[in-house]
């Protein structure tokens, strides 16, 4: 299954995962929403920068998955703070995914660059940073 996912552009997370700084993506919500229980060890991962471009810039492989089950904010503020050495959150980050009561902790290999491309997103009505495509082919413009 492959899937794109938006990041940080303002974090630089894209940068982060390229030089090997980070190794590890999460997403959290209050309820169980994608990619909560939608991902698995060797689904694709296609990276998009929330900068407004539209363009598909690496991939990854996700060698491990963790889906939470309900967490309390203090549990869920400790599950980060174990992860954070793969996690490479700022303070910004920490903020927006510390009290999430469902984390999702992605830890992906396999990450190279691609050319650029961009996505047809007329399937998906919603602006979520998470879309599970099924196959790239089938979104790639």
């Amino acid at each position: 299954m492959d899937h794109v996912v938006y990041l940080d552009a303002k974090e630089k997370e894209l940068e982060k995962l390229l030089s090997g700084e980070k190794s590890m993506i999460i997403r959290g919500a209050a309820g169980r929403k994608l990619p909560h229980g939608r991902v698995y060890a060797g689904d694709v991962l296609w990276f998009i920068e929330n900068s407004g471009d539209g363009l598909v810039r690496a991939c990854a492989t996700v060698k491990g998955v963790f889906n939470s089950e309900k967490l309390t904010e203090q549990e869920s503020q400790k599950l980060i703070a174990e992860h954070q050495k793969n996690l490479c959150l700022t303070p910004n980050q920490m903020k927006r995914w510390g009290g999430k009561r469902y984390l999702v902790l992605m830890e992906i290999e396999k990450l190279y660059e691609v050319a650029p491309f961009s996505i047809d997103r007329s399937e998906y009505g919603n602006m979520d940073d998470w879309l599970p495509v099924g196959d790239i082919e089938s979104v790639r413009k």
